[in-house]
């Protein structure tokens, strides 16, 4: 939501897929691409595809193709960006029905949605067999939950949520989350 006095808004963007595979971009260069878009206090997190900033357009989805488009035709790069409100983001936090559960932020994530999936999609997702994974689909997020171990070691991945629920997502971990959450707070 904008500030109403200036009319500000602040925004996080994830990219997804990028520095994790053969999809490379330095932050410094992705912080240029964002400030020359004119968005403002442009800061990234990690290396990872993780921005934040300020900035006087109103719509998210606006935001993200702004954002896609640039990456495209500056630097030749063909990612899906998501972005939400720092609002969202606390929103996010504040909903997680496994943070009070949890103290290894490795076993917490959230999968980011480009849109809300279909409830049909929500209703056939299950876990692969053998693993131990709770989650909570609620609008664009996903909770994610590994109780007895580590995202890494799972089927229940970034992928298979895409496949299953036929939207675009990227995932981050907790501490990603509730630190992007922090700076999106100024």
């Amino acid at each position: 939501m904008a500030d109403r006095k200036t009319g500000v808004s602040r925004y996080v963007a994830l990219l997804r897929g990028v520095n994790v595979g053969t999809t490379r971009i330095a932050m410094a260069d992705l912080r240029r691409l964002v400030a020359d878009l004119g968005h403002e206090e442009v800061k990234t997190y990690l290396q990872s595809g993780n921005v934040v900033f300020t900035s006087r357009t109103a719509e998210t989805a606006k935001v993200a193709r702004g954002l896609e488009r640039a990456l495209a035709d500056e630097l030749g790069l063909d990612v899906p960006v998501l972005v939400r409100t720092g609002a969202e983001l606390t929103a996010v936090t504040a909903g997680s029905p496994y943070a009070d559960r949890q103290d290894d932020p490795t076993r917490l994530l959230v999968a980011f949605l480009s849109a809300p999936p279909a409830k049909t999609r929500v209703r056939a997702l299950t876990v692969p067999a053998g693993e131990n994974v709770e989650y909570t689909v609620a609008g664009r997020e996903i909770h994610l939950h590994f109780p007895d171990g580590g995202y890494g070691r799972s089927k229940f991945t970034n992928a298979y949520l895409e496949k299953q629920l036929g939207v675009v997502a990227t995932t981050r971990n907790w501490k990603s989350v509730c630190a992007l959450r922090d700076l999106a707070a100024g």
